[in-house]
């Protein structure tokens, strides 16, 4: 199926149509935010479920029954998605989790206005083009991926769901100052995930123990998420994707396994361009 049958334009990017229905993205911009709120801030594929996990399982203290028998999107959903209009946001007491996968200049009036957390995190776009490019392939509600070079022109020029990468993550860092936020990347989280656990910890104000840290990093691994039917995906609606291969190798670097050294020199030529102005240092420069 094409862009045009899976796809809407929103707010100058796409979309799928079986995740956002209208009523869905209303709901979204007539939601009113608190300013104890923290909102995950991602591009697709850059660690969203694995922070919406792990800072689950922070708020719980390091008590695990949630994580075993609630599934993530609905601990922590997406603003946007189609579910949240249906969890009853308004009645959870504070302070709530939530995620979106929208540039900073599509949120809510709300949103700007209140101020609550961020946690904003970031993943080489190598890796993100890669799981990108994969995912395609296991997921109903996107566009099936031709050849790498085809896919790797739509990433790079925005024409993918959610848009440019540059874009997005540019857009975010430029007002991170703005709002009570944090940034960490995917990368520090594979490093060390139990540094990662506490720094994310003392910014949500969660005090743990080092016996808590422990098990939230312990449960938040990779391999462990991949086996836990709440955070794999295996309780998502059927005929969405494949909750078999939505964890797929979780590593870093794989994007050397898929594009080729001229495919690579040219994102790199096209990363330079569009990043040269921002003076955050990403752990993967």
């Amino acid at each position: 199926m094409t862009e045009e049958e899976l796809y809407i334009t929103y707010k100058g990017v796409y979309i799928p149509k079986m995740l956002h229905p209208p009523e869905s993205l209303k709901y979204y911009e007539e939601f009113t935010f608190r300013p104890d709120d923290t909102v995950i801030v991602t591009y697709p594929k850059s660690g969203t479920t694995w922070m919406q996990e792990t800072t689950s399982m922070i708020q719980s203290g390091g008590d695990l029954t949630t994580g075993l028998a609630t599934p993530t999107f609905e601990r922590v959903p997406w603003l946007e998605m189609f579910n949240f209009f249906s969890l009853n946001m308004e009645e959870r007491p504070s302070p709530r989790l939530m995620a979106t996968h929208y540039h900073y200049d599509m949120m809510p009036a709300s949103f700007l206005e209140v101020k609550p957390k961020v946690i904003h995190v970031v993943r080489n776009p190598r890796d993100v083009f890669t799981s990108s490019y994969h995912f395609c392939d296991t997921a109903n509600f996107l566009v099936k991926t031709a050849s790498t070079g085809e896919y790797l022109d739509k990433f790079l020029n925005g024409q993918v769901p959610f848009g440019s990468w540059f874009d997005h993550v540019k857009g975010w860092m430029n007002v991170m100052e703005q709002y009570p936020s944090m940034s960490i990347s995917y990368e520090e989280m594979k490093t060390d995930l139990k540094d990662s656990v506490f720094r994310l910890s003392q910014f949500m104000g969660t005090s743990l123990s080092s016996e808590a840290i422990e098990k939230i990093a312990n449960h938040c691994e990779f391999n462990n998420m991949k086996q836990n039917r709440m955070s794999n995906y295996s309780e998502a609606p059927s005929g969405i994707l494949d909750p078999s291969s939505f964890h797929r190798k979780g590593i870093c670097g794989d994007w050397k396994n898929l594009l080729t050294v001229a495919q690579a020199e040219h994102f790199d030529d096209v990363y330079k361009n569009q990043m040269k102005d921002v003076k955050y240092k990403f752990v993967w420069d």
